[in-house]
């Protein structure tokens, strides 16, 4: 069975450390884990594979991410799904989340987009919402921010020095899902 583990975000050295981005850095460790390099695909999209497990239950996974922005994320997915033949049911979309507090992880299936363009993205180019959501919370804005500004900017000096835990976890609950399933990940991991 193969997996498409999907880390949005924006391209380019600016959007790298944004918490919009956080998504892709889970994707980041996961290749950093595996000890694998993403390249370049021919469905506008950066990716790199791997097998988890053994035996009968050894799954093929395949990272990607977009090379073009948030909002536009949809259509290389898509892509990239046609291209593996990955079934909507086995994508799983990496994301910030911005209605739960920073370091907050939830792990779901389907749902709406909340606003959040990556989402939005992917599912009008599916067309339906029926994928796995790693939600990745970072929190709302304090005071009058715009959330959109927010998204854009760096993590905080105090969220910085608790970041490599957060993504670590992030790649813990993708291989999870993969493995234990969504209810077993759930109860492990959304507290």
């Amino acid at each position: 069975m193969t997996w498409l583990v999907v880390g949005l975000g924006n391209p380019g050295d600016q959007y790298a450390a944004t918490r919009h981005n956080v998504g892709q850095m889970v994707v980041d460790e996961l290749a950093r884990r595996h000890s694998i390099k993403l390249s370049s695909h021919k469905s506008r999209t950066e990716i790199a594979a791997y097998k988890l497990g053994v035996g009968d239950n050894t799954q093929s996974i395949i990272l990607a991410k977009s090379k073009g922005y948030m909002n536009e994320s949809g259509g290389p997915i898509k892509a990239l799904a046609n291209f593996y033949s990955v079934e909507t049911n086995n994508i799983i979309a990496l994301h910030d989340e911005l209605d739960i507090g920073f370091s907050t992880i939830r792990s779901k299936l389907a749902g709406g987009d909340n606003g959040h363009n990556g989402l939005k993205s992917m599912t009008s180019a599916f067309g339906t919402p029926d994928y796995f959501r790693v939600r990745l919370g970072i929190g709302r804005p304090m005071g009058q921010q715009d959330p959109a500004d927010f998204v854009l900017k760096a993590f905080s000096k105090i969220e910085r020095k608790d970041l490599g835990e957060f993504i670590v976890r992030g790649a813990d609950v993708v291989e999870s899902l993969i493995t234990q399933g969504l209810e077993r990940t759930q109860s492990a991991f959304n507290t």
